[in-house]
């Protein structure tokens, strides 16, 4: 990890008991005879934050390392951190806005618009120069996510989660509003991992040109109150 990124460490540990010896000996032997996986290829880093599509009061950060398949397609690992400790705690595949409208009605249900991440700030590419990092979000206009958590570790700023990963994955949904996203859980993560998130929106200001009505913006409209709209996030 690019060691300009702040460490944000798993805000949960999981249950178990502390490696043995034979564990060490397996990993060492691994880091040798299995370098050629598929995992070095997710090497671009963004970390955002997610709520729960039938629940969005549960909301988390969210730390996703992705491979870019092609120019449409990416798909990434999602983690609770971005430390040696992390969890592993889901999937998200991000689709093109062409891709996308390749889908049939049922299947586009699942996929979250990211127009309000990209142009509100929220979303970020912590230890990219500014250039780069505005050039990967512009890419990532009028995109979307299909996005599962199969464990909820909890929150770093305070709520807790389990010890191990239970039930069935949940559906994760994306903010589209201002206010949506809890203050306390936005500005733990700014304060933690020295984010600017007024700045990032600024700068990205000139990308709500390339804005297109996107679905799913108002899905979760009514689930929260107090909200306010971003210029250049549209429901279609």
């Amino acid at each position: 990890m690019n060691a300009t990124i702040p460490p944000r460490h798993a805000p949960r540990r999981p249950a178990g008991q502390d490696k043995s010896g034979w564990l060490a000996v397996l990993e060492q032997g691994a880091n040798v005879l299995q370098s050629s996986g598929p995992l070095p290829g997710f090497d671009v880093y963004v970390v955002g934050l997610h709520c729960a599509k039938n629940d969005p009061a549960m909301q988390m950060e969210a730390h996703h390392y992705c491979r870019v398949v092609n120019e449409d397609f990416l798909q990434c690992v999602i983690f609770d951190g971005n430390t040696a400790d992390a969890n592993l705690i889901g999937v998200e595949y991000i689709v093109s806005g062409g891709l996308f409208e390749t889908l049939d009605e049922a299947e586009s249900g699942y996929w979250h618009p990211h127009n309000y991440e990209v142009l509100s700030g929220q979303l970020a590419a912590p230890g990219l120069p500014a250039v780069a990092e505005k050039a990967l979000m512009k890419q990532l206009m009028n995109s979307y996510g299909k996005t599962w958590h199969t464990w909820h570790t909890g929150r770093h700023d305070g709520e807790p989660g389990d010890a191990l990963p239970r039930g069935e994955a949940t559906l994760m949904w994306s903010f589209n509003r201002d206010g949506e996203a809890d203050e306390s859980l936005s500005l733990n993560r700014d304060e933690a991992m020295r984010l600017d998130t007024a700045g990032k929106r600024d700068h990205r200001h000139d990308l709500v040109g390339l804005a297109r009505p996107q679905h799913g913006v108002d899905t979760l409209r009514d689930a929260f109150r107090g909200t306010t709209p971003v210029e250049g996030v549209l429901n279609a």
